[in-house]
């Protein structure tokens, strides 16, 4: 019985023992847990096991500081904004807490067969006013880097006018963009598009735009046209795009139409460049001196600016590509500055001779009898005139006189043969006494020669002498004979 005894009272305290090191060992455990989360403790994803409620704070401070908000630009461009650049700190609400205060630490115990995951407000504050700042360092928002959109346009090219496409830059609209960031912040987004968020600044016209294509297709039929005009002497005058495109007007609706008055200036100036009508004529005498014929005559160049213009601008409008020629109310042997050309008469009264040229070659040279000086029936001089008209057996108006060939050049003034004079009177001082009443006295046979070289328009020379092309003016009405 007393060894009974004994073994009874060594297994009672034995358990007594175990009992007391297991309280222990709870009750530590219950001291540890009344400070620290259970084993399992998921907190806003975070393992926060054994940890204190200090420790799960600074861990959320953490967080909030590695936040960072990714802005997706045009151009897969790509910039950040940070927690630190925000000023952005954890706002405690005792969220962690509250956790804490719900798991009973004598419960701990539990944790060994149960996860607890709890989730808190995250809540953060941050300088809304540094967002400002914050956009002006950034690149999308430097003017070194931002490019405006760009609206097509109407261009000018070597073919004709296309349209230059539009172009969309990088320009942000600022406030809506600046909206799109405090809205993603406060929401906790980490990542915005401001593609998709339609933030750009857009161009107002596009390439496809009806009334732009309008206009182009408007300004290539009208400047279309390629006219040369071929005055001689290289002097070509040409209406292409590059004129054209001057003459042109908008109207109100924004098509294009041609100014016909400044086709018609353009017209007056090549007539005003070109015309010879009438003007000061270099001439290279058949004595050999150039001299000066003095304005006046009848011969030239003289265009009709109005018919030219508006027969410019019907092939203007008809695009038409070709060389033209203008129309003249009256026109002259050659096209050129020197506009005689190489086949005239040409009459010195100081020497009393007349030369006949065709294509250049000398067809006669002859003594003449002009117009009589003494009686003031002088031959007129120092001009261009052109040939008037060209008619054989010509009666004479105020004698009874007919010639067999009469070539007028200025008014009653011509050209013909004198069957009244003899071989006898052509001397070189037979004007001066007994000349004509203005009209060139002409062996026969030279007449006849000049008058078959010559047409209607071509030109006469009449000069007095090579010092003095213009010669005393006739004080008489000078006529036919």
């Amino acid at each position: 019985m007393k060894f009974i005894k004994s073994t009874a009272g060594k297994i009672t305290i034995t358990i007594l023992l175990f009992l007391i090191m297991l309280g222990a060992v709870f009750g530590t455990f219950c001291y540890y847990f009344s400070t620290r989360f259970f084993y399992g403790t998921v907190i806003n994803g975070m393992n926060c096991e054994k940890m204190t409620v200090d420790e799960v704070k600074t861990i959320l401070q953490e967080n909030i500081l590695s936040y960072n908000l990714t802005l997706h630009e045009r151009d897969e461009k790509t910039e950040t904004i940070t927690a630190f650049d925000l000023g952005m700190t954890y706002v405690d609400d005792n969220g962690v807490e509250q956790i804490k205060k719900s798991q009973k630490s004598y419960l701990w115990f539990m944790s060994f067969f149960k996860d607890s995951t709890y989730q808190v407000s995250a809540n953060m504050t941050y300088d809304k006013n540094k967002v400002d700042t914050i956009l002006d360092g950034l690149d999308c928002f430097n003017p070194e880097y931002v490019a405006a959109p760009t609206d097509a346009e109407l261009i000018e090219t070597e073919t004709g006018y296309s349209i230059s496409p539009e172009t969309y830059g990088n320009t942000l609209k600022r406030e809506e963009t600046k909206q799109l960031i405090l809205d993603a912040i406060d929401a906790g987004k980490t990542e915005v598009d401001f593609e998709e968020a339609n933030l750009y600044e857009k161009p107002t016209v596009y390439s496809t735009d009806e009334a732009l294509n309008a206009q182009m297709n408007q300004l290539n039929t009208l400047t279309s046209a390629n006219i040369t005009y071929d005055m001689g002497d290289n002097r070509i005058y040409t209406v292409d795009r590059s004129v054209i495109k001057n003459w042109l007007l908008q109207a109100e609706d924004g098509s294009y139409y041609l100014d016909e008055s400044q086709v018609y200036a353009w017209v007056d100036q090549m007539a005003y460049e070109t015309d010879t009508f009438g003007l000061a004529h270099e001439f290279t005498t058949s004595l050999g001196p150039t001299i000066t014929l003095a304005r006046g005559g009848d011969y030239g160049w003289a265009m009709n600016e109005s018919a030219t213009a508006a027969a410019l601008v019907e092939a203007i409008k008809a695009g038409t590509t070709a060389t033209l020629e203008p129309t003249y109310m009256y026109s002259a042997m050659s096209r050129g500055i020197n506009d005689i050309g190489d086949t005239y008469v040409e009459i010195c009264i100081e020497e009393q001779t007349m030369w006949c040229y065709k294509n250049g070659e000398l067809v006669v040279k002859t003594p003449v009898i002009t117009g009589n000086h003494g009686t003031g029936f002088d031959t007129p001089s120092g001009c261009v005139w052109a040939i008037d008209g060209k008619k054989p057996d010509a009666d004479f108006k105020l004698f009874p006189v007919t010639v067999k060939y009469w070539l007028p050049f200025n008014g009653d003034v011509g050209i013909h043969d004198a069957s009244w004079k003899s071989a006898e009177n052509y001397t070189k001082t037979e004007y001066l006494s007994n000349g004509s009443h203005g009209c060139i006295n002409t062996p026969l046979d030279a007449a006849e020669k000049v008058f078959n070289a010559m047409e209607i328009g071509y030109p006469v020379i009449v000069y007095y002498s090579t010092s003095q092309p213009v010669g005393p003016a006739p004080t008489q009405e000078v006529r036919m004979g």
